[in-house]
């Protein structure tokens, strides 16, 4: 995975990144002074909408969880409901932890999500960077394997997962939820994105500089890409989280289920 270096000196190189560096830092300063700089009604119109939005986005959370301390025999939906309960009560949760395995099955859901947010973020990294580097033959077909990935939906491949977890002896076990999403195809193609989106010039004054392949994936590429990281990171734990034809019927039992 090696790139041929350019025929720029190394003083053109230099200079070439001291003035991204230089554009990218003007360009972050006159979006913070333009926001700055709203006043009146477009300063109370910005407000309104990200009001308006909270509320949007906060109030399918914060209706069930009004709901939750209301007293048994009070009504929920319907006739006679109300938004606040009438009467506080502990009662529903009294009942759910006495009834249900729902800190096990919490418990659970950070242990799986934790490790796909951190195997996705390594190895969609790693794979993002490989597919963006030019000069090695192949780099085309995977990255067209990478994204025929992407065209199959979970459903089709379901039957295929059971059996694989079946046959390596992972059934039953948080292991095979975890090793079903440890990396993604969209994280990856969204690193390689990333990766391509720095400019060669950066790389050329590295290599210039006598910086290796590790260096330069370390100290050059990866400090650029840390928004892109962040993001999926993000995607990861939404789809880990969130995730139930999976952990449904490849661990049902009371011990390793998810919520």
């Amino acid at each position: 995975m090696s790139t041929a270096v350019s025929s720029t000196s190394p003083a053109e190189a230099s200079s070439k990144f001291a003035s991204w560096r230089k554009a990218r830092k003007l360009e972050h300063q006159s979006r913070n002074v333009a926001s700055r700089q709203l006043k009146g009604s477009r300063l109370v119109l910005r407000y309104i909408t990200l009001v308006v939005v909270a509320i949007l986005m906060v109030g399918p959370l914060l209706l069930p969880l009004l709901a939750a301390f209301k007293a048994p025999g009070e009504s929920v939906f319907g006739q006679g409901a109300t938004i606040f309960p009438q009467t506080w009560s502990l009662a529903a949760f009294t009942t759910l932890f006495k009834q249900t395995a729902i800190l096990r099955a919490i418990g659970n859901s950070v242990i799986v999500a934790t490790l796909t947010v951190i195997s996705n973020i390594i190895l969609s990294c790693l794979g993002g960077y490989m597919l963006s580097r030019r000069g090695w033959t192949g780099r085309n077909i995977m990255y067209f394997v990478v994204l025929s990935a992407m065209i199959f939906p979970f459903e089709s491949i379901m039957l295929s997962l059971y059996s694989m977890m079946v046959s390596i002896g992972t059934y039953k076990t948080l292991t095979s939820v975890w090793m079903v999403a440890m990396i993604g195809p969209f994280q990856i193609l969204m690193m390689r994105a990333a990766f391509l989106g720095i400019p060669e010039e950066i790389e050329d004054a590295a290599l210039i500089d006598g910086a290796g392949e590790w260096a330069r994936f370390w100290r050059i590429f990866l400090p650029q890409v840390r928004g892109t990281l962040t993001v999926v990171g993000l995607t990861s734990f939404i789809g880990a989280w969130s995730g139930f034809p999976l952990p449904c019927y490849s661990c049902w039992s009371t011990t390793t289920s998810t919520p």
